[in-house]
């Protein structure tokens, strides 16, 4: 399928691994013009080996003058964003006896300001021009209360909010902004975070993984690509009625209505 993604100029954030990774390499398989951003020179410099063409920009995004660099560096490079991908940052995973003011505060730094960083100036240029799509990578701990990610999970609450909120103030500038909720991942991410599990119930990484998986009704993990997959649809014109929403992706763990 076309999804009409050649020549778009493309920012991924977080871009160097993971999701954000497997979401450049599908936009550049679309003849996007891809760049990326992440806080580590050597990961993007091993992203740009294994990715010809695309370029990418070390930022450190919690600082948002860093972030308005990045914008305006892509910018001049490419011109002007037609699709920014927010995948940076995560919380770190923290039981709740460990929690303290300075980890609340760090957890916002590293999920919501990462994002907002790069969304505010990128929302507004959108939204003179009249259009432009903002997916956001967000996770159901925004949705899910779990005891090793209640500071992480209000961060992606959050990011939940301000995705609804801006996809609502824009929607009639010609701008879309979108959440992607992905469940358990294949990530190197993902399996730091299980670390916390192993300390809260005295059990092995491998029996944390195992557990994760089992309520899992699809019987498995997702693959970063299939992320960006449903990235990749959100971006194009054949979801240009779909704003406003954060969408689950994870594997039927969490089915609710809403």
């Amino acid at each position: 399928m076309d999804l009409g993604l050649s020549g778009k100029t493309v920012l991924v954030t977080g871009g160097s691994k993971g999701i954000g990774l497997a979401c450049a390499r599908a936009f550049l398989a679309e003849g996007a013009r891809v760049a990326i951003t992440s806080r580590a020179q050597a990961n993007l410099d091993r992203a740009a080996a294994e990715l010809p063409g695309i370029f990418a920009i070390a930022a450190d995004l919690i600082d948002d003058a860093a972030a308005l660099r990045v914008v305006e560096t892509v910018e001049r490079e490419f011109g002007p964003i037609d699709v920014l991908v927010n995948s940076a940052g995560a919380a770190k995973r923290t039981p709740a006896e460990e929690l303290t003011p300075a980890a609340w505060r760090a957890a916002l730094d590293a999920k919501f300001f990462s994002y907002i960083n790069v969304i505010d100036p990128v929302v507004k240029r959108m939204a003179a021009r009249g259009a432009g799509v903002v997916v956001n990578v967000i996770g159901n701990g925004g949705k899910v209360p779990s005891a090793v990610h209640i500071a992480g999970g209000a961060a992606n609450a959050a990011l939940m909010l301000a995705t609804a909120g801006l996809a609502t103030a824009y929607a009639a500038r010609g701008v879309r902004v979108i959440g992607l909720n992905p469940g358990l991942t294949e990530t190197e991410r993902v399996a730091e975070g299980l670390q916390a599990e192993t300390r809260l119930h005295g059990i092995s990484l491998d029996e944390a993984r195992q557990r994760a998986i089992s309520r899992i009704p699809l019987g498995r993990a997702a693959r970063p690509e299939e992320i960006a997959d449903a990235v990749l649809f959100l971006a194009s014109a054949k979801a240009s009625y779909i704003t406003g929403v954060n969408i689950t992706m994870d594997g039927a763990q969490s089915p609710v209505v809403v």
